[in-house]
């Protein structure tokens, strides 16, 4: 549905400039109630937290904007005003600000208790199998009901094969085998699932599965861990090409499978796939992107 089926075009154009979406939840007119005092605002009010009850929704960096980022099954999203068909809030696990589609969002449900560990995992109709009802994405976060038969029952969507969940509170140790579950997967821009991701979605994914803190973008996740000078460079490290020009996400994220291989989604392939280091550091290089930063999170 096209935006300007609820939302007007002066009022887009008035009202709602391009804010960085890794920003505060805070426009001229109205901002968050936890900023008052912190930034200048006309208003504030306090966000209302919703869940996103779908298989994975896109976060715009404005009602008829580029997509920025994804709520997945589970994921909270912190709703600070309402227009029509969207919402304007904070992912509460990413902290991206944006805008998300409303009809793909519901009331908090209990805590969760697991997460999608598989690439993805098929939601079956029944407990004994029978019809597809739905498929989620890695690190969607569920809750188990009941299980039978090896399948675990997510309330209000169906039963899930137990070998496709891990218990919330248990982490992997690889984020190379995590990343090398996206091999395939088609690039698109603002992704973070095996249906299509960006580069830095898919390193957000493997940070997410280890139990680290995942930022959305290149130039943030640069800042993680510790530097390790690349002729230390060893599996499980991340690199990062940054670039001020490829605003917001700040420049190219991989994992190394090894000390000369990467693991990346690339717009230059169009896929994630596995790719000497050395070609793309030269492809990136020959773009303007400075040198390659490795750091190391254990």
């Amino acid at each position: 549905m096209a935006a300007q089926s609820f939302l007007d075009r002066e009022f887009l154009t008035d009202r709602f400039d391009l804010l960085p979406p890794n920003g505060l939840l805070a426009r001229s007119d109205l901002a968050e109630q936890a900023l008052e005092g912190v930034v200048g605002a006309d208003r504030y009010a306090a966000t209302t937290p919703l869940t996103c009850g779908a298989r994975a929704v896109d976060i715009r960096d404005r009602p008829e904007g580029q997509v920025v980022d994804q709520l997945v099954f589970g994921e909270l999203f912190d709703v600070l005003e309402r227009h029509g068909a969207l919402a304007w809030g904070r992912a509460r696990r990413s902290g991206v600000v944006g805008w998300a589609e409303v009809e793909a969002l519901a009331a908090p449900a209990e805590a969760p208790t697991h997460r999608v560990a598989a690439a993805r995992a098929d939601v079956f109709a029944g407990p004994s199998g029978g019809a597809l009802a739905a498929t989620l994405p890695m690190n969607a976060l569920v809750r188990d009901a009941r299980r039978r038969n090896g399948l675990v029952e997510v309330a209000g969507l169906g039963w899930i094969a137990s070998a496709d969940l891990a218990d919330f509170s248990v982490f992997e140790r690889d984020l190379a085998a995590s990343a090398e579950r996206f091999a395939g997967a088609p690039f698109r821009l603002g992704g973070r699932t095996v249906e299509g991701t960006d580069c830095s979605g898919m390193v957000q994914q493997a940070l997410y599965a280890a139990g680290l803190a995942g930022p959305r973008f290149a130039g943030d996740q640069a800042g993680l861990g510790v530097s390790v000078e690349m002729s230390e460079a060893r599996r499980g490290d991340l690199i990062v090409w940054r670039s001020d020009a490829v605003s917001p996400w700040g420049g190219h994220a991989a994992i190394l499978l090894d000390a000369q291989t990467v693991i990346h989604a690339s717009s230059a392939a169009g896929a994630v796939l596995a790719e000497a280091v050395a070609e793309v550091d030269a492809r990136y290089r020959a773009n303007g992107f400075e040198a390659p930063v490795v750091r190391r999170l254990s």
